[in-house]
């Protein structure tokens, strides 16, 4: 069966001298209660890693993961545990690292060290329990250096690292552009493709301060016509076929980000969403929706007239529940995760 499920933001906004929070069990225990099977943790390397010593990581909060992934274990979710912001890169604010991940001889170093250390640390979860989601959401080709050709050598270099350790550990790799591009140059390195499910931006990402492009838009409406694409269920299809493409190659593909911001009329929303679910249902794709609480997720996003009802203590919008549930399949095609 695919993986369903939400990122939880516990280890990605770093605030000095602030720890991350235990586990919540609660929500936890809720998500695997709806019959979801997965939980993305995006994590910052900044939480334990001082001055740019990658390869000296405070123990004490490597802890912390532990225990969040001891914990999800414990309810039965897969845990995908990935470099949200990783020595050298991230796509949010990107200027304050040291060094260059696709330049830097220090920083694909220190990348490849640290899965080096968790593939060691985790070496006797089973795949099924846990993935290595490798770097959160590369830069588009040309954008800090980055070209296909140095992305494609250090994520084989670093899967290589890791299979030296844990020949068995389940992998995942990003699409290049913010998640959102296909990588055919890496359809042989025997690992899940991780994409995204953003576009139309103009759709999920009205009024989001931090991107770029949201000055000027006007209100959304769904189905749209957006940098010269009509965006609608057909749109969306042939936005993917670079990814059904790779897919046909026998290669696992996950959605492992996608949501719509609180700013999104929920109707326009709601469309949206049944379009874009009703895709990676078609395709046999898993998905974990950024995010679990928040102004993208499924409890108190504060969307307005989104229809709300409680569901064992939780204020969830129900209507996209049940999309989100429905968009499930019993068992996945040979070859999907």
């Amino acid at each position: 069966m695919p993986h369903y499920g939400f990122n939880l933001q516990w280890m990605y906004h770093y605030v000095p001298g602030q720890l991350p929070a235990e586990p919540d069990h609660k929500a936890l225990n809720w998500i695997a209660k709806q019959g979801f099977n997965f939980i993305r943790i995006p994590t910052n390397y900044w939480f334990w890693t001082r001055d740019w010593q990658y390869t000296n990581p405070d123990e004490t909060i490597i802890g912390y993961i532990d225990r969040y992934i001891a914990a999800c274990r414990e309810y039965g979710l897969h845990v995908s545990l990935n470099l949200h912001r990783a020595p050298g890169y991230c796509i949010n604010g990107n200027d304050l690292e040291r060094h260059n991940l696709w330049l830097d001889a220090e920083a694909q170093a220190g990348f490849v060290w640290l899965w080096e250390y968790f593939a060691q640390r985790y070496k006797g979860i089973s795949a099924s329990e846990l993935s290595f989601d490798l770097l959160n959401e590369p830069p588009n080709v040309d954008q800090y250096g980055l070209t296909r050709l140095n992305h494609a050598a250090i994520m084989q270099r670093t899967v290589a690292a890791i299979r030296a350790i844990d020949p068995q550990r389940a992998i995942v790799i990003d699409g290049l552009g913010g998640g959102h591009l296909a990588m055919p140059e890496l359809a042989d390195l025997g690992v899940t493709h991780s994409g995204r499910g953003y576009q139309p931006m103009a759709v999920s990402h009205y009024q989001a301060s931090w991107w770029d492009g949201h000055e000027g838009l006007a209100e959304p409406t769904y189905p749209v016509t957006w940098y010269n694409h009509y965006w609608d269920r057909a749109g969306l299809v042939e936005f993917y076929q670079p990814w059904r493409d790779v897919q046909a190659r026998n290669v696992a593909i996950h959605i492992g980000e996608f949501g719509c911001y609180n700013r999104t009329p929920n109707d326009v929303a709601l469309r949206w969403f049944r379009d874009l679910l009703s895709v990676y249902q078609e395709f046999g794709w898993g998905f974990g929706l950024w995010e679990f609480e928040g102004a993208f997720g499924i409890i108190n996003h504060g969307r307005p007239h989104a229809r709300y009802e409680v569901v064992d203590g939780y204020s969830v919008d129900r209507d996209l529940l049940d999309l989100l549930l429905a968009a499930r399949i019993p068992e996945a095609p040979e070859g999907i995760q």
